[in-house]
């Protein structure tokens, strides 16, 4: 039965939502959206920044709104929505379910799970918690009858709802994955990325993968190699994949290959039949190559899949599907994400169904950890910080558990801390590198690792 009409069955009494990281581009969207939907309401919001949550409520439409700055003026609020500064405000008599939104590890963590031990579900914006604490939060989740989820929305959650569904029809996932946030256009004899424009080189001559498949994505990467492709919310997302869906990394770096939408079943086929990956129930990156005038993915996601009947999937093909030349293959995709205009379905199933996203019991399949770029010295501060939060000097990686060997911290949880001891070019970051992680986010770790 569609989610949708399922939900719509159910008692019409309204959801009431927290959000914290109120003020960010995701609150925007999501309070945006809330204003479209009856069973929605935004009863209690957090930020460091209250005058700029409150101006934004005001821009967008709402009206019974409240400053409250002590936990007395939150209890005698009577306003409709109460913004607040700081999370021991966060009264669970005022909400159903928290949306965690700060973007914070060790915060967002600490939010997420007080929320569960008060017995209100949680919906998981902040990919940066999950990819630390999420078989954790999960496990508290259950004990107190609630529901921990990957917020719709966002790629981790869509790309585990593809994947429920493509379980379900009984097909074999070969591998699973997203587009990067943003494309590489060919525009003539230009390459255009974000604002940045290079020369195409001889780009226009791959627009095709040709007979040699490798040989012309190791060109197109030569091709686009002065360009920052990657970025540290990819590993992250992919993080909380392996988490909720039990998938591993193909390889720690991902492979990212620079691909029209059109190849990616051929692309992500199996080393043997012509593709790039060494095994199947994988996870992957992959940036979109496209002209101006094609579709884009929107970031979204996707399900490499083994065909099965030929004849099936010689029919699909001709209505459009994207199958590969083998046939053995076909890719099933959603290309889009639309951050909190999607959430709501998240809070409404969570409250009302006591459904998640999750599409296996949560168990630390990999690690997110941190290689350094380049020597560090004992004392470095491992600052996280930019649009993708990333950690300077050091490069996000992927491991299987099973093999992510000598105990490397999660990236995440090194984030903000101190190095203990110098750490050399291309060595992991251990937990015995960090002078002072936070211990919350150890203890958590350790016992999602364990469960």
């Amino acid at each position: 039965m569609n989610l949708g009409l399922l939900l719509s069955q159910h008692e019409p009494a309204v959801v009431r939502y927290a959000l914290s990281g109120a003020g960010g581009g995701f609150g925007r969207t999501l309070l945006a959206q809330t204003l479209l939907i009856d069973a929605l309401r935004p009863s209690l919001l957090c930020d460091v920044d209250v005058e700029k949550v409150h101006a934004l409520c005001v821009e967008l439409g709402y009206d019974d709104l409240a400053i409250c700055r002590t936990a007395d003026e939150v209890r005698g609020a009577t306003a409709g929505t109460v913004i607040v500064p700081s999370a021991d405000l966060l009264d669970p008599d005022r909400y159903d379910v928290l949306v965690e939104g700060t973007g914070s590890p060790a915060h967002g963590y600490r939010m997420a799970r007080a929320a569960l031990l008060a017995g209100r579900h949680v919906a998981m914006v902040s990919k940066e918690v999950d990819s630390v604490t999420g078989v954790e939060l999960a496990r508290v989740a259950a004990e107190n009858g609630v529901v921990y989820t990957p917020a719709d929305g966002d790629q981790p959650a869509n790309l585990l709802a593809l994947v429920s569904w493509v379980r379900t029809l009984g097909l074999e996932i070969v591998a699973v994955g997203k587009s990067g946030e943003y494309d590489v256009v060919l525009d003539g004899d230009e390459i255009r990325y974000l604002d940045i424009t290079i020369p195409a080189g001889e780009l226009p001559r791959l627009m095709t993968l040709g007979v040699s498949p490798g040989e012309t994505l190791a060109r197109r990467a030569e091709a686009v190699k002065t360009l920052k492709l990657r970025a540290a919310a990819d590993p992250c997302e992919m993080a909380v994949v392996t988490t909720h869906g039990g998938f591993v990394p193909d390889t720690e770096s991902m492979h990212y290959p620079l691909a029209r939408i059109s190849e990616l079943a051929d692309i992500y086929s199996l080393r043997e039949d012509g593709g790039i990956l060494a095994k199947s129930g994988v996870v992957d990156v992959f940036t979109v190559l496209r002209r101006p005038d094609e579709a884009s993915f929107g970031g979204g996601v996707f399900a490499i899949v083994r065909t099965g009947d030929p004849e099936t999937w010689k029919l699909l093909e001709g209505k459009g599907h994207v199958v590969s030349k083998s046939g053995k293959y076909a890719c099933l995709y959603l290309p889009y994400h639309v951050m909190g205009v999607e959430t709501p379905v998240s809070l409404l199933a969570a409250v009302r169904l006591g459904i998640g996203s999750g599409v296996a019991a949560p168990r630390q399949n990999a690690v997110m950890a941190g290689r350094a770029r380049t020597g560090l010295p004992k004392g470095t501060v491992l600052h996280m910080g930019g649009h993708h939060h990333e950690i300077d000097g050091v490069e996000p990686v992927l491991l299987p558990t099973t093999e992510a060997a000598p105990n490397p911290a999660p990236f995440y949880l090194a984030a903000h801390a101190t190095l203990a001891r110098d750490v050399e070019a291309g060595e992991l970051i251990t937990f015995e590198d960090l002078a002072d992680a936070d211990a919350d986010l150890v203890a958590a770790w350790t016992r999602g690792l364990r469960a």
